[in-house]
């Protein structure tokens, strides 16, 4: 017989875990040992929040459930955020948390509270281990997070049933489910006829295509049928943006709204592929007419209300895009690669990344340099639009954000937790000013993980975003400026390299002596207030 906390470490093991992250606290140190002792490699973090997205940044590299361990109380509260953020994002993980015994809360109040009632809102489900059904549980745990929508998980570990004897389970094992494509129908038949007849088809293809493996078919509808394909920002690259026929992300950029939204309400066809609008802004609330041709290849059923479709098909994005493809030749499609080239100038003029130094400048030194298959992550703010709509993507899943909930202080951690499960993949940080002060700490981590990522700080010495919109508000200047930070300095104090830049030879020689360090980066690009201003 197994302790239950072994069980817990061998069926993450077995579920393709290799990394954890967290806090220490004495009501999990019996877990942490079962994790390690099944191969599972705990990371210490400075704060919890940061440890959720660095096992996100693990799943994103390795496919497997991302793992989280606080203890009880304040380190559950200090997760708040992240296990949140995984529940808009579709982020499979696993929040494993300490807790005492309830004859022990029956009359013991330091630190306690009812960790359930808080994750309850913002998790799949929450479940307390007990030593008689550990292996079931710990399985159940992991297919929900798995199972659509992808989520968080919260299994709350007693102190004494954390280190008792646990029997084996029968029925503790679940086979994952079958791929579910569309049977044949009418409206899989209206919807071919639609697409085989459509003149200026459109595609729109968000995270749900990613988690269902959906590449191959979205680029064959790309390649094979000429549709121009638009990307929420979490499924950039999910078509490589070299392509002549991809336009891009899109979703927070008001200024890319101006050339995007119009083609669609010209399209004839819209096909949705893996579409949740949950990383849209309001602006893209119900952009086409109720009689518009819209078909729609759905996770899970529309609940959202932000827009509707002619036809919804609910299952795998995959095999339902490919029953849609099936022996198709568009006959009467007027897209070109010309027309599709004008809108790609359109949007390149907006951003400016052929300017002498500033944002655009970085993104476009930064992706000329940085070798092609390097996996990215950028933070929430004004710097986080710009580069999603300028960073080119030549493969899915390597530009990691918070994207539901555009939380600030992801992409440090984000590019910690990719770089430690794949250590031989290039990772670039993009980060803000004020951003980066949220997590300084885990230069530390980076330090002591021996991650060598690199960090590119936009430091323009304000909340850019958040002053934009008070000054087109009409609002004064309040709360948004702050002073600066020796990033630098401070990269170097922590054991790692750091340069100041101004220019794009400055830049382009901090990158060429990053990319040969064994250490992490901090290259801090200074940059004037008020710089984003008309461009995102």
């Amino acid at each position: 017989m197994a302790t239950v906390s072994q069980i817990i470490g061998q069926k993450l093991h077995q579920a393709g875990c290799r990394h954890a992250f967290g806090i220490p606290g004495g009501e999990v140190l019996a877990v942490m040992k079962g994790i390690d002792e099944a191969g599972v490699q705990f990371t210490l973090v400075k704060h919890e929040n940061s440890g959720g997205f660095m096992a996100e940044g693990a799943f994103h590299r390795n496919g497997a459930p991302g793992v989280l361990i606080a203890t009880l109380g304040p380190g559950v509260a200090n997760a708040i955020n992240v296990v949140a953020n995984a529940f808009q994002d579709r982020v499979p993980m696993l929040f494993i948390t300490g807790c005492v015994d309830e004859a022990e809360a029956a009359t013991y109040t330091h630190q306690i509270f009812d960790h359930a009632a808080l994750m309850r809102p913002i998790t799949k489900a929450t479940l307390r281990m007990t030593a008689g059904a550990a292996e079931a549980l710990i399985d159940k745990a992991i297919a929900i997070a798995l199972d659509d929508p992808p989520g968080p998980v919260h299994i709350d570990v007693p102190i004494s049933v954390a280190t008792a004897q646990a029997a084996v389970s029968r029925g503790a094992r679940r086979a994952r489910p079958a791929p579910v494509s569309p049977a044949p129908s009418p409206a899989l038949e209206q919807a071919r006829h639609w697409l085989a007849s459509a003149k200026r088809p459109l595609m729109i293809a968000g995270v749900d295509a990613l988690y269902h493996h959906a590449e191959d078919e979205v680029r064959r509808l790309v390649d094979d049928l000429g549709i121009p394909l638009i990307t929420t920002y979490k499924a950039k690259g999910i078509v490589d943006e070299r392509n002549a026929m991809v336009l891009g992300g899109a979703g927070l950029s008001p200024m890319a709204d101006q050339v995007l939204l119009p083609l669609i309400k010209d399209a004839d066809l819209i096909l949705l592929a893996g579409y949740d609008p949950i990383e849209m802004r309001a602006g893209w609330r119900n952009i086409w007419d109720e009689g518009h041709r819209v078909v729609e290849f759905a996770a899970t059923r529309n609940t959202h209300y932000m827009h509707q479709a002619s036809h919804s098909f609910v299952g795998d994005i995959a095999p339902g895009l490919a029953a849609l493809r099936e022996g198709m030749v568009l006959r009467s499609s007027q897209w070109s690669a010309k027309d599709v080239a004008q809108v790609r100038a359109a949007l390149a003029a907006i951003y400016r990344t052929d300017e002498a130094w500033g944002p655009g400048a970085i993104v476009d030194v930064a992706r000329r340099l940085l070798p092609p298959q390097t996996v990215a992550s950028v933070d929430s703010g004004a710097h986080r639009i710009l580069l999603s709509q300028t960073w080119q993507c030549f493969e899915p899943r390597s530009l990691m954000q918070s994207s539901g909930l555009c939380t600030m202080g992801c992409s440090l951690p984000l590019g910690i937790g990719a770089k430690l499960a794949e250590p031989q993949r290039p990772v670039a940080v993009f980060t803000g000013d004020a951003c980066l002060e949220m997590t300084l700490g885990e230069l530390a981590t980076a330090r002591d993980a021996g991650t060598p990522v690199i960090v590119f700080v936009f430091a323009d010495e304000s909340l850019s975003l958040i002053e934009i919109k008070q000054r087109a508000n009409g609002q004064p200047n309040l709360g948004v400026d702050f002073d600066g930070t020796d990033f630098a300095g401070v990269a170097r104090a922590m054991g790692g390299l750091g340069f100041d830049v101004a220019s794009r030879t400055q830049l382009e020689e901090a990158i060429a002596a990053s990319l040969a360090a064994g250490v992490f980066s901090l290259i801090s690009c200074r940059i004037s207030r008020k710089a984003y201003d008309g461009r995102i």
